[in-house]
């Protein structure tokens, strides 16, 4: 039934897992030494009951294992006009490095930083985590969360962003 498959390169997995279309969120925590943030494309919703949601931040991620060390963080969906935050958020996080300068938010009832304008926003405690090879799967239990309907979402597809999303009734 088919030709076995061969060895899957990184190069063409990237390419071809680029055809499906994703949202863009920055993940927030409030630090010990400040608020905390990186963007992450990989981001769903996994289970109504209990409430859960997952995101992979990568392995070589710095600013992750401080997040993980908080508990709590908030899952900030960016919208369309946010292209300069999710660039300002990818950035490493090293040393020295204020991915917050010039950034508007307010804390979430966690405490983690909802930054201004997002489509949505969900609060979370850290639930679990697994292994996903050069990811880490992270789960979340939902706190709180909340949308401004009004925000289209930014999207990302095939290495650029783009919004194609319309208003219900546009």
């Amino acid at each position: 039934m088919g030709v076995p498959a061969g060895p899957v390169s990184p190069t063409v997995l990237r390419e071809v897992l680029g055809h499906f279309v994703s949202g863009i969120v920055v993940v927030t925590a409030a630090g010990p030494a400040g608020p905390l943030g990186f963007t992450c494309q990989s981001f769903a919703s996994l289970s109504l009951e209990p409430p859960l949601v997952s995101f992979a931040p990568a392995r070589t991620s710095s600013t992750w294992p401080r997040i993980r060390e908080t508990g709590t963080f908030c899952v900030n969906v960016l919208a369309a006009d946010h292209q300069e935050l999710s660039a300002g958020f990818a950035r490493s996080g090293g040393t020295g490095v204020d991915k917050f300068h010039g950034v508007g938010w307010r804390p979430s009832p966690s405490g983690a930083p909802v930054l201004d304008g997002v489509s949505a926003w969900i609060d979370c405690t850290l639930w679990n985590e697994y292994d996903g090879g050069d990811h880490t799967i992270v789960v979340g239990r939902v706190l709180d969360l909340g949308a401004t309907p009004d925000r289209l979402p930014l999207l990302f597809y095939r290495g650029r962003y783009g919004v194609t999303a319309e208003h219900p009734g546009s």
